[in-house]
């Protein structure tokens, strides 16, 4: 199965610092240096919508499980819940003390879980008019960099060199350190493992449940940046970006490179692959790209 480029959409909203696809695949949303988030078609190259209301870059966002809403979060120490067919804000939450970093809704989109580098994780429910995080997590010692939340756990990654699991139903946390800075984090689609993207540019597979580490993946390039990793193909690929402008797949299993995507000359930080299709988001500098199996592939598929 070949991936190609298929689209590239100047986004013009200064640097693209995070690049999401909505719940079901069908949207996208592209967080910019300018403050604002935009709402894209990715199949067309479409600007929808344009949201601005924050006064510092974005640096994340999520959208709900219907679709209907957004959450964003900025260095200017906020998180704001947006309508996405009015454009307005419906609330701004602000309870960080340094910029937010990462943002995630829980599966039920009542409940929003932000990561800051206060190195601090906080929980609003976004349900009712309260204002104040209903819980804070304080253990991590560096910048939270990543979160995965699913129906009972949030789990957080931090340049502290540790994954924190919390258990929200049983009120318990489980630490694994890996001892290097942690600059990103995703969970396979079965739940069993997480992939670390790590500063000694070493994707690490971890044990959900053990903690223990499963395979290593090399051959990118960090430098300084914080680069994405995701895992694509039914948990059988993973895939990174990379600081002179490419994307790398490894095979999940083998740890072996199977192929390396050219996107541009420019950093390829963010990525984000499509929830049930082959598509794969890349963002670099002012620029989104879609790359994916051509048409006439899935079609054949299809057959």
């Amino acid at each position: 199965m070949d991936i190609v480029a298929k689209r590239s959409i100047n986004c013009e909203q200064g640097a693209v610092r995070a690049v999401r696809y909505n719940v079901d695949g069908s949207y996208c949303l592209s967080c910019g240096s300018d403050k604002k988030i935009k709402l894209w078609n990715p199949r067309t190259g479409l600007l929808l919508k344009t949201y601005g209301g924050h006064a510092d870059e974005v640096m994340d966002a999520a959208g709900s499980c219907e679709s209907s809403y957004i959450v964003s979060a900025s260095l200017d120490k906020s998180v704001i819940y947006w309508d996405v067919s009015t454009g307005l804000p419906v609330r701004r939450l602000r309870g960080h003390a340094g910029g937010v970093t990462c943002i995630r809704f829980n599966e039920e989109s009542s409940i929003v879980v932000s990561g800051s580098k206060d190195n601090t994780v906080a929980c609003w429910d976004i349900r009712t008019r309260k204002l104040e995080a209903i819980q804070t997590m304080r253990e991590a010692k560096d910048c939270i960099t990543a979160l995965v939340v699913s129906e009972h756990k949030i789990i957080s990654s931090s340049l502290d060199g540790s994954i924190r699991q919390y258990d929200i139903r049983a009120g318990e946390l489980v630490c694994d350190t890996i001892g290097v800075p942690i600059t990103h984090l995703v969970q396979t689609r079965d739940s069993q493992c997480l992939l670390a993207a790590c500063s000694d540019g070493t994707i690490r597979l971890i044990d959900n449940d053990s903690g223990e580490m499963l395979s290593e993946y090399k051959g990118h390039r960090v430098e300084d940046y914080h680069i994405e990793c995701g895992i694509i193909s039914s948990d059988t690929k993973i895939i990174s970006g990379s600081a002179e402008g490419s994307a790398i797949i490894w095979d999940l299993l083998e740890g072996t490179e199977v192929k390396r995507l050219r996107i541009g000359s420019e950093v390829v930080h963010s990525l984000a692959p499509h929830p049930t299709g082959s598509d794969i988001l890349f963002a670099r500098k002012r620029h989104i790209d879609v790359w994916g199996v051509p048409e006439e592939e899935i079609e054949e598929i299809m057959d």
